[in-house]
């Protein structure tokens, strides 16, 4: 067995019709991962408070590595505004949050919905405006921790999505 290097390896790219939404993330490092977990999973666009950390911070920088020029980004500074333009373009808005109506990950079909915006909430108080997502899912978990990390979270929920749109392909 031999360990490869970025240089041994060359992905398959593809993009899907996945947007991610940031409801006020406030930490540099988040934003910077959210940048390297999107690209990693052929998002097509990163929405940020206009309040979070910008692009030229240095941790999100160095976090990101060279993801910012990889893939699609832009702020916002009026939630509502935003989830009402991203439902007009046809995205089915689904937050990744714990909600008494939320899906468990691997029981929710992603591949039928065409356009996806997720929809990931702040650090500390989750998603705002819970009401205008049109689902949430959530992660089975088996500790006594009800909550990880939010980009663990995207990370997981990329993976679960991606997986079912490229089975669905097969």
């Amino acid at each position: 067995m031999k360990q490869l290097s970025h240089n041994d390896i060359e992905n398959e790219q593809k993009q899907f019709p996945i947007t991610i939404v940031c409801d006020a993330i406030r930490t540099p490092e988040n934003i910077g991962m959210c940048f390297r977990i999107s690209e990693s999973f052929g998002v097509q666009k990163i929405y940020f408070h206009e309040n979070s950390p910008s692009i030229e911070n240095k941790i999100v920088k160095k976090t990101a590595r060279n993801t910012v020029n990889q893939i699609q980004h832009a702020s916002y500074n009026n939630f509502d505004v935003l989830i009402a333009q991203l439902k007009q373009e046809g995205n089915t808005i689904i937050g990744i949050e714990i909600t008494d109506k939320s899906i468990n990950i691997q029981d929710f079909n992603f591949k039928n919905h065409g356009k996806i915006a997720l929809l990931l909430g702040s650090e500390r108080n989750g998603i705002k405006n819970i009401h205008l997502v049109d689902e949430t899912v959530a992660i089975p978990m088996f500790g006594r921790n009800s909550s990880m990390n939010v980009i663990h979270s995207l990370a997981i929920t990329l993976y679960e999505v991606t997986n079912q749109f490229v089975k669905n392909k097969n």
